[in-house]
C-alpha cells in the first residue's frame, strides 16, 4: 500500500472527526481530536480525543462512539474516493500523561 496515501487518509480522518465533533457535540465539554490511527489495511481506525472537563470524558466517548455511523457518512461526503473505515473513539491517555508530567515538572501549559 502507498504509505503517502495512508498518511493522507489518516490526517483527513483526524480533520473530519474534529469537524464532525464540533458540529454535533453539545457545548457542555470541549472535545479535542489529538490524533487518528488508521490500520495498514485501512479498514479500521481509532480516533483519540481529550475532553475538558475530565468529568465529561466517559460521556463524550459514549457520544462519539454512538454517532460513528453519522461520522462515516460525514467522512464519505468530505473525502472522495475513499471507503470510510470502521471508526472507534478512545481517550488519548498519552496526551493526558504528557500534560500531567508537564505540570509535575513545573512547566504547566
Amino acid at each position: 500500500m502507498n504509505e503517502n496515501r495512508h498518511d493522507r487518509l489518516q490526517e483527513a480522518l483526524r480533520e473530519v472527526a474534529a469537524e464532525f465533533l464540533v458540529r454535533e457535540a453539545n457545548r457542555n465539554s470541549l472535545i479535542t481530536v489529538t490524533r487518528a490511527v488508521l490500520r495498514e489495511d485501512m479498514k479500521r481506525a481509532v480516533v483519540y480525543i481529550t475532553v475538558l472537563p475530565d468529568s465529561m470524558e466517559q460521556a463524550a466517548v459514549k457520544f462519539a462512539n454512538r454517532n460513528r455511523t453519522e461520522l462515516r457518512d460525514f467522512f464519505k461526503k468530505r473525502v472522495r474516493g475513499s471507503f470510510p473505515p470502521d471508526i472507534s473513539f478512545e481517550i488519548d491517555m498519552g496526551e493526558k500523561n504528557r500534560l500531567r508530567l508537564d505540570f509535575l515538572g513545573g512547566n504547566p501549559q
